[in-house]
């Protein structure tokens, strides 16, 4: 009985130690597998991460029992996978992510140091049983809601909201009682900030509770369109869409951010989901610490974003600025206090005089006076071109 004991508990040891190095290998696990074709990474990254530690810690449950997953202990999983395809993403596409990322995984841990290659060799018919097992009922799964009235229902609400943002009126639909459509809506475009925010998906669902609300997805979030009731210029559905927001610490940067405009007629959509998919993107690229981003908050920071063909010349205005980093400071200071002299020198903690030094020498080196009420707006629209092409500016 001893010596039966000892080789399972070797065998058990040797398992708990590889499933320890794979659980260390899923840090940035799917940064590295290509994305989904329809889907932005930072709407699903925080999904992606709760699946992958699902996946590993099933798979390793198995092989130490060598008893298959119930249906319930792959509910969560199968469910990820359904709101990919509730995405728009095709079943192939989402079951290749599992080969693809069984087969990354299991390269890294055979290239990893000290590789069990022995228990690798042993297990890979168990990983290929998981796989086909998890893949089997995710895709009976997605042939069961093909099937519900309420996936169709889903389909036809995605094609309303892709005709509004093109600018079709949706005759198909024009006189279906099931989805009415608004004259008017909210446009929100969201912009997300990676998994910092947590789930994405859980934030999705709580604005697709808006009553007549349709969704769309976008590069780098998604578009709401937002019905607007009779005399409503879209300040109340704003502050319906605001008050389903999940509240996030005050002062922080926020994990997303969301750019609104009202469009009184359907065909006002495209050209103000345009301006609030730039506004999104501003409050993205300058990290505001409001959520929500209005052209109304925005107006100098809006006609600069827009200035495609200006905007490079203007951040190269500073590129003299580039190795003096205490002028660059004091400017950036500067104009944050609204050109103030002696704020600034308070904020940098040096002596008023300093701050008129550094100004002159900004002259200098930049041609622009800081004190010129013109020069000064020219430093802040560079400034701000500055931040926006750092930032990888992308609306």
């Amino acid at each position: 009985m001893r010596h039966t004991e000892a080789p399972m508990n070797e065998r058990s040891a040797r398992i708990d130690g590889l499933h320890r190095t794979a659980a260390s290998l899923l840090e940035g696990f799917y940064g590295t597998l290509p994305p989904y074709a329809q889907l932005p990474f930072s709407l699903v990254e925080t999904d992606f991460a709760r699946g992958a530690k699902l996946n590993v810690d099933l798979f390793f449950q198995y092989l130490r029992r060598g008893v298959e997953p119930s249906e319930a202990d792959t509910r969560e999983l199968v469910e990820l996978a359904m709101d990919r395809l509730r995405d728009g993403t095709p079943l192939a596409e989402v079951l290749e992510r599992y080969r693809l990322g069984a087969a990354f995984l299991w390269e890294r841990l055979r290239d990893s140091a000290g590789a069990d290659e022995a228990l690798l060799l042993d297990a890979s018919p168990a990983l290929l049983k998981y796989i086909t097992l998890v893949g089997s009922r995710i895709a009976t799964a997605a042939v069961q809601r093909v099937h519900d009235p309420r996936w169709e229902l889903l389909e036809r609400r995605r094609g309303i909201a892709e005709a509004l943002l093109a600018g079709r009126d949706p005759v198909e639909w024009a006189d279906d009682p099931v989805i009415p459509v608004a004259d008017a809506f909210l446009v929100a475009v969201f912009r997300l900030c990676g998994s910092s925010g947590g789930p994405a998906a859980a934030l999705r669902h709580r604005v697709e509770a808006i009553p007549g609300v349709f969704l769309r997805l976008d590069t780098g979030g998604w578009t709401a369109l937002v019905p607007l009731a009779s005399g409503d210029d879209g300040s109340a559905a704003l502050a319906g869409l605001t008050a389903r927001l999940p509240a996030h610490a005050p002062g922080r940067v926020p994990p997303y951010w969301v750019g609104v405009g009202a469009a009184p007629t359907r065909a006002a959509i495209p050209a103000l989901a345009a301006e609030a998919r730039v506004l999104a993107e501003l409050g993205r690229c300058l990290a505001r610490r409001e959520i929500i981003c209005r052209r109304t908050d925005l107006h100098f920071e809006y006609t600069v974003a827009v200035s495609d063909a200006a905007r490079p010349g203007l951040a190269a205005l500073l590129a003299p600025l580039d190795a003096q980093p205490m002028l660059a400071e004091t400017l950036e200071t500067f104009v944050d206090t609204g050109f103030n002299q002696l704020a600034t020198a308070r904020q940098l903690m040096v002596h008023r005089n300093t701050v008129t030094y550094r100004l002159s020498r900004v002259h200098e080196l930049t041609g622009l006076d800081p004190h010129r009420p013109a020069d000064a707006m020219t430093l802040s629209a560079a400034r701000l071109a500055r931040l926006l092409e750092a930032a990888s500016f992308a609306p």
